[in-house]
């Protein structure tokens, strides 16, 4: 007998949640490290952004460049295991977190087609609709058109998006492209991971952590454009620590976060202090800590840091109205991040 819509939690079908399931980033940047550099000999467009930097999505030119530099079509997606046990709101959350991509990178979404793994013979179909519902009204509201997409039965419940949107190549936002001098700042709190975790765990749900991960960035891609910034990323499962660490790599900078400016979810210091923390989080936290100065905060502080997110915010270098500034890029030191 099937069990009624109303009672079945998603998460608990699923090993991981969100984007803490994420492959860990030092092993996956082991596994693509083949892929980098590479082409076609006769490429059918320029790749202006590729996977060399581990940026947030694909950009390709389209057309040749008139007065300037032209438009650019962009490339992304994302899928992840259930992070709410609502159906309806984890196809919100999935679908705002593939929009993200392209917020990221400075670009509008244009059209979006659906990837779902669904259990069939576990779950009902009407909870598979739910989603997409989600799904469907996340991307409306993106203003990008949801184009079909593709299925699979799949052991455990999965969903996300496949996203193409198209950008000013003069204005793209990239994650190589900080420069020392410039501050850092970020357009969501930290602390759902954490959050998450506990509510899969008991089922107590953070009203706070779902407003957070379902609202899109679409404002805060605006705002940074306008504001004039060229450099960013957004904060999803690698945490805060291991973005940053990414962007300020490829960057050839170093980035200082000052801990204290960073702001956080209702609730996710005591969720951390009952121990509701990810290994994804934990994972982050070790991939970061060779190349980090971290002496002047505590495990707990940089595990916070470290929190896998879903759906997070815009990472910016550079000041956007309405978004803390929580540190800065400096020349490149003995260390590629630094807690104070």
């Amino acid at each position: 007998m099937t069990t009624a819509p109303a009672t079945i939690r998603l998460t608990q079908y699923a090993h991981g949640g969100g984007c803490a399931c994420k492959i860990p980033p030092g092993e996956l940047e082991a596994v693509v490290a083949g892929l980098t550099h590479t082409g076609p000999a006769h490429p059918a467009a320029e790749l202006v952004v590729g996977l060399d930097d581990g940026d947030d999505a694909a950009v390709v030119r389209i057309g040749p460049a008139v007065g300037g530099q032209g438009m650019g079509i962009v490339l992304t997606t994302d899928f992840f295991t259930p992070v709410v046990d609502d159906a309806y709101t984890f196809g919100r959350i999935a679908a705002a977190n593939a929009l993200s991509d392209v917020y990221a990178m400075g670009g509008t979404p244009v059209v979006a087609v659906n990837l779902l793994g669904w259990p069939r013979d576990v779950l009902p179909a009407e909870l598979a609709a739910e989603v997409l519902r989600g799904g469907l009204e996340a991307a409306q509201e993106a203003g990008c058109h949801v184009g079909g997409g593709h299925s699979i039965d799949d052991p455990e419940p999965k969903y996300g998006m496949a996203v193409t949107g198209v950008l000013d190549l003069e204005r793209v936002i990239r994650n190589d492209a900080a420069v020392a001098g410039t501050p850092l700042s970020l357009t969501k709190p930290l602390g759902v991971g954490v959050l998450n975790n506990r509510m899969k765990a008991t089922g107590e749900v953070s009203d706070e952590a779902v407003a957070s991960m379902t609202a899109l960035n679409r404002d805060a891609s605006l705002a940074a454009l306008a504001a004039g910034v060229r450099a960013g990323t957004d904060v999803t499962g690698f945490g805060l620590l291991g973005h940053l660490y990414k962007m300020a790599r490829a960057s050839g900078v170093t980035a200082v976060v000052d801990a204290a400016a960073v702001p956080y979810l209702a609730g996710a210091r005591q969720a951390l202090a009952a121990g509701f923390v990810s290994g994804g989080t934990r994972r982050n936290l070790d991939w970061v800590r060779p190349h980090a100065d971290l002496s002047a905060v505590d495990e707990d502080e940089a595990l916070l840091l470290a929190d896998a997110q879903t759906s997070g915010g815009l990472l910016l270098a550079g000041e956007v109205p309405g978004a803390p500034v929580i540190g800065e890029f400096v020349p490149r030191g003995e260390h590629v991040l630094v807690v104070r």
